[in-house]
């Protein structure tokens, strides 16, 4: 049984017990559910007007009018919370020191490199020389050699203090963190584009009432009060 229901009960048992206890009693315990009953309802109906429009009633369904705002809002609070440009600096400069691109050089494959060499080769004006030898064929016993020679030279560029200071500048840019912010922006807003009013509607109107009931339950609590405060000075 939900809050707001419980507080409801609270007060209309205030006013019923109002009629059966002696009349000393009465405007006091009268009084006092008939206030905790208004807070309530009024509280609970507040709530309703969040997500619904209500005839008659200017500014009920606010949740649904607003919603191009609203998905504004989760836009800006995301790039300014999440996706800063000095939080994406140092996610890069965090990540960085964990880059070790030397597996990644040890199990590429060179051989496009060889094939664009034995090709330049061919094409110039040796070619015809090597022709003489076998053409192409007569290079292939260098595959292997040129393969593991081009391997190493890549591993040591990759591992040299310079290039890593160089790749560290480079990521650190401030054009990539502006076109990665860019980026983020652009996905941000697609993805949002995908809700519906009524999803956010009901993804909003399940967080907020599980929360706001005790709104409704204080609305009766301080209704009481004043109901009960003003038949003892009334």
């Amino acid at each position: 049984m939900s809050k707001s229901l419980l507080t409801d009960l609270f007060s209309i048992l205030f006013i019923g017990v109002a009629f059966v206890v002696p009349q000393a009693y009465h405007d006091a315990l009268l009084f006092t559910g008939l206030f905790a009953l208004s807070g309530a309802v009024t509280n609970q109906l507040a709530i309703h007007m969040l997500f619904e429009k209500v005839p008659f009633l200017y500014g009920s369904g606010v949740i649904e009018k607003n919603f191009d705002t609203f998905k504004l809002s989760i836009k800006e609070m995301m790039m300014k919370q999440f996706f800063t440009k000095e939080q994406l600096e140092a996610f890069f400069h965090k990540e960085e020191q964990k880059i070790d691109l030397v597996p990644l050089v040890e199990n590429t494959d060179f051989s496009p490199a060889f094939d664009a060499l034995s090709k330049t080769v061919m094409e110039s004006k040796f070619g015809g020389a090597v022709s003489l030898f076998g053409g192409e064929s007569a290079l292939e016993g260098l595959r292997e050699p040129f393969s593991n020679k081009l391997r190493s030279a890549v591993s040591a560029i990759v591992s040299s203090s310079v290039f890593k200071a160089q790749l560290e500048h480079h990521i650190q840019g401030s054009a990539l963190s502006e076109d990665m912010l860019v980026s983020i922006d652009e996905l941000i807003t697609k993805r949002l584009e995908e809700l519906s009013p009524a999803m956010v509607k009901a993804l909003v109107q399940e967080l907020i009432k599980e929360h706001l009931g005790w709104l409704v339950v204080w609305g009766g609590v301080f209704g009481g009060l004043i109901g009960l405060l003003s038949a003892v000075v009334f």
